[in-house]
Order: structure tokens, then sequence, then C-alpha cells
């Protein structure tokens, strides 16, 4: 049965009726081996098993390692929250130790009780040093 919509003074068909085309049917060796791969036997059973076993493992085992990773990362973090923590406490100390050293006073010492002098211009060597932050000293510094 067809229907239609009258709308207006136009009437339109919702459905058409097409005509299929031949459609040969299968042999009988065709049908028997459709319904043979339709069927499942219980060595593919077990193989489907068997796979969804490895599956399930692999699923579990990846989940594992991303917990352990995202666990590992919260105490990283942690980690270097402390770490910056005690970089503050640290700065803070060593800022309190340096205001209260009176370089003035060491000079005063240094050259009234000690007899320090400033050194003349012979006994200063001026050295360069491309490599590093250091100076190796390869004889002895003479004295006067």
């Amino acid at each position: 049965m067809k229907e239609y919509i009258v709308e207006g003074n136009t009437v339109r068909q919702l459905e058409r009726e097409y005509k299929r085309p031949f459609v040969k049917k299968a042999s009988v060796t065709a049908i028997r081996n459709r319904e043979k791969a339709a069927h499942m036997n219980a060595g593919y059973v077990a193989f489907l098993l068997f796979m969804a076993g490895v599956l399930f493992v692999g699923c579990t085992a990846y989940i594992n390692l991303r917990n352990g990773l995202i666990e590992k990362q919260k105490s990283v973090e942690r980690l270097e929250s402390q770490v910056q923590a005690l970089r503050l406490v640290n700065n803070e100390e060593y800022d309190r130790i340096i205001g209260s050293v009176d370089m003035e006073e060491i000079k005063k010492i240094a050259m009234n009780e000690l007899h320090m002098k400033y050194p003349d211009s012979e006994q200063v060597s001026i050295t360069e040093n491309n490599e590093s932050d250091y100076v190796r000293q390869y004889r002895e510094i003479p004295s006067e």
C-alpha cells in the first residue's frame, strides 16, 4: 500500500517501489558453505576465548603501568614542591647570614689585628681561563 501526502494542491508520494534486479539463487554447495561459516566450532571458540584472555591481561597490565606512572608523576611533583620550599628557606637564611656580616669590621680586624694589607701591583698576576670556573695552580706562589 502506498502512502501519499496531500499538501495544498499537490500530492507527494512517500515511498516508491523499485523492482529488484534478478538475483540468481545460490547453489546447494554455496548454501552449505555459508551455513558452515555461520556456525562456530569448538576450536574457534577456544581460540576466541584465548585471545580475549590475552587482551584482558594486556589491558590490565597497561592500566597498572599507567597508574604507576601517574603515581610517580605525583611523587615527582610533591618532591619538586618540597625542593622549591627548601630553596626558598635556604635563600632566606643565606640572605640573613650575608646581611649580618659587617664587611668594614672584617676589613678592620684583617688590617689591624692580622696585619694584612692590600697587594702591590707587582704582587697581582692576572690569568686567563676560558675552560672552567676555577684556576689550577701548577707552581708555588712566590712570597716576598
